[in-house]
């Protein structure tokens, strides 16, 4: 649920005197969101793609073919960590809910879509109503 007007300013003046009164806090607080996890979520799978790489080269060195499909699906994991990662974060200039992660669409999209299902709950009110009187 979306914060009215009023609800949306006392939570900037809060933040404001937050910052104000404690900036050394206020920072270490704003790294600590989803952006944050999500972007060292996305380094580890870099990484670990790396070490997939690694492994995939090892085992053909090596000529020990389940190293290298370990390593195969080492890079493979990584790489689906990564994409998802990297798609669920948020923008730069986007919020973030006040709970964490929620999963949900992004506001103007909740928006849009609780407008459409209100006109299409008023439609089905008002064909009650016709059908009753």
């Amino acid at each position: 649920m979306p914060l009215s007007e009023h609800e949306q300013r006392m939570l900037e003046q809060m933040e404001r005197a937050l910052y104000a009164e404690d900036p050394k806090f206020a920072t270490a607080l704003e790294g600590s969101g989803l952006r944050t996890y999500t972007r060292r979520r996305v380094y580890q799978a870099v990484a670990g793609f790396l070490v997939g790489i690694a492994l995939l080269m090892a085992g053909m060195v090596a000529q020990q073919i389940w190293i290298s499909v370990v390593g195969f699906l080492v890079m493979l994991g990584c790489a689906v960590l990564a994409v998802t990662g990297w798609r669920k974060a948020p923008k730069p200039g986007q919020q973030q809910a006040a709970g964490g992660a929620t999963g949900g669409p992004a506001p103007a999209q909740s928006r849009q879509r609780r407008s459409m299902m209100n006109r299409i709950e008023q439609r089905w009110q008002r064909r009650r109503d016709e059908q009753g009187q």
